[in-house]
């Protein structure tokens, strides 16, 4: 059956975990040999039930010792009378979010890409600046495309996270209280590319931390893919229209009205919305548990599983629009106004001497009569500009320039045009840095 959330066909719930129960199961039977629990046949014969396991796809992880023992028979039941379920699910889960995580972080990479490229062509493309939806300042449209690069940085450091604490292997806790066979649980981790080992076995097979750290992680990048898709339809929208988006990710194209599998910047908020209810319910669940019932949770493992696919869609989604993107910088550069240059025409003043209450109130009077009367400040003669505030000069029509208001704005992280490039660059580099060049 097709999942209705993500239009892909629905896997069960835990047969995602089993190429990692696989491994699991390898590594724990090379560890029991070492320490002479099971002989070398032994070992032979449960390796190559394992084998004959990993081929077969319909085998769901509830019929594994089943399967094992029909296979391996004395060395299949030596093994699994020293794993248990809940150890064996914790770590297949941990491994399943190491390898998500890592998928994650290389799509996220691709729409950073797709970011830094669109932006490099648009340095000196001006565009209005909102704050609480009104133009406030003059801003380089790479600026407002480069703000997203630093929120998914700061999302790519946040799943990364999630790995150092989801690579502490439970195995070797047994059902909750550890294990007889002097097994070397440390080897174990090694051999599953764990970063060590838990240290207490009831806390091993009860933790789900790094799950919810996962959803967390997932749904504040789904928050910030959900803003970049919002900006990108509001400049689509013919009022501003300071960008098309490809018809093909928006539901405009026949291909998108016609595919049901097809997905669109405008499916963004509810993909969003779906996983912020997952990391909800996923919570609400797991405050209640009882120490060491983690692994009878299904459903949990599920918001998990679901939280990668949604996120998924999305990343995809949003890197091909922002990918196919036509900006269009004459637009843009009509939607400015002397509204946007206040805050130049407030500094102006409050330089020269005025307060800032005086230089505010002057301002917002002469935006105020320019709009009533249409004649704009910069036609308006100084005498008049003057009864407003002695501190106006002749110069400050200098200061009634876009371009010039942009270009003043050159600290680090500000919008002018060399601080742009620069910010370019660190954008590149982080990525060299991060290994996602």
């Amino acid at each position: 059956m097709p999942d209705k959330q993500t239009n892909r066909p629905q896997l069960t719930t835990d047969s995602r975990l089993m190429p990692g129960l696989i491994r699991i199961n390898r590594a724990y039977t090379e560890v029991l040999a070492d320490a002479g629990t099971l002989t070398e046949s032994e070992k032979t014969a449960v390796l190559d039930a394992m084998q004959q396991i990993e081929k077969d796809s319909e085998l769901m992880p509830d019929a594994l010792d089943k399967r094992l023992s029909e296979l391996a028979k004395t060395g299949a039941d030596k093994l699994i009378i020293t794993r248990s379920r809940n150890e064996q699910l914790a770590a297949a889960l941990r491994l399943w979010v190491i390898e998500q995580v890592d998928k994650l972080t290389n799509l996220l990479a691709g729409l950073q890409r797709a970011v830094i490229e669109q932006a490099e062509g648009h340095v000196a493309t001006l565009m209005p600046g909102y704050l609480n939806a009104r133009p406030v300042q003059a801003v380089s449209c790479a600026h407002w495309l480069l703000s997203y690069f630093w929120m998914l940085a700061r999302d790519q450091e946040r799943l990364s996270s999630v790995i150092g604490r989801a690579s502490s292997s439970p195995l070797g806790s047994g059902l909750l209280a550890g294990i007889g066979s002097r097994i070397d649980r440390h080897d174990l981790a090694h051999r599953l590319d764990f970063g060590g080992q838990s240290e207490n076995s009831i806390d091993s097979v009860s933790d789900l931390d790094f799950g919810a750290e996962f959803l967390f992680a997932a749904t504040l990048i789904s928050a910030h893919l959900n803003r970049l898709a919002d900006d990108l339809l509001l400049f689509n929208h013919p009022a501003l229209g300071f960008v098309t988006l490809d018809p093909e990710h928006t539901g405009g194209s026949p291909i998108s009205r016609l595919d049901p599998s097809s997905e669109t910047v405008e499916q963004i908020n509810g993909r969003s919305g779906q996983l912020l209810g997952k990391m909800t319910g996923f919570l609400a669940a797991f405050r209640t548990l009882p120490s060491t019932f983690t692994a009878e949770t299904p459903d949990s493992r599920a918001a998990i599983f679901d939280a990668s696919d949604l996120l998924t869609l999305m990343i995809e989604t949003l890197e091909g629009a922002v990918g196919t993107l036509t900006i269009h910088p004459d637009r843009m550069w009509d939607a400015l106004n002397e509204n946007v240059l206040a805050s130049d025409l407030v500094e102006y003043l409050v330089s020269r001497g005025e307060t800032y209450d005086k230089a505010s109130t002057a301002i917002e009077k002469l935006l105020g009569k320019a709009e009533t009367t249409g004649k704009p400040i910069a036609e308006t003669e100084l005498a008049t500009l003057q009864k407003e505030s002695n501190f106006f000069d002749a110069d400050v029509f200098g200061y009634l320039d876009h371009s010039r208001s942009a270009a003043q704005r050159a600290t680090i992280g500000g919008t002018a045009p060399a601080a742009i490039r620069t910010q370019i660059r660190q954008a590149m580099n982080w990525l060299v840095e991060a290994g996602l060049e």
